[in-house]
């Protein structure tokens, strides 16, 4: 997703820190409304994803997803997905892609998803 006009101008990061990018339209949108909702806690977790994504003391709002859950694609290139519990029920999926440093935000949302109730 291009920027336009009336976007928010995020940073570019710095020389440690890990770019976090969109991997889809859906994850965007949800990513407004758990901003909208938990504006405190989504800018936490985007620091987290910028400075931490992968944290070597798990917790239980944040880790990496486990079963087939725990691996997902972005652009081909196979990836461990992890999970940031923003809320009750809002969650950040993302993607890490370490060769480039990015996180891929492959799902936000305001609701718990019903695919880790397995």
């Amino acid at each position: 997703m291009s920027p336009k006009r009336g976007d928010r101008a995020a940073p570019p990061p710095a020389a440690v820190e890990w770019d976090v990018r969109f991997a889809n339209a859906d994850a965007a949108k949800g990513w407004e409304e758990l901003g909208a909702q938990a504006p405190g806690n989504t800018r936490a977790a985007w620091q987290r994803m910028r400075t931490d994504p992968a944290p070597a003391a798990r917790t239980e709002r944040h880790h990496r997803l486990k079963g087939e859950l725990s691996r997902g694609a972005h652009r081909g290139v196979p990836m461990d997905r992890w999970l940031i519990e923003v809320t009750a029920g809002g969650r950040i999926w993302y993607l890490l892609d370490a060769d480039r440093r990015t996180v891929w935000i492959d799902r936000a949302s305001t609701g718990h998803p019903r695919a880790t109730d397995r």
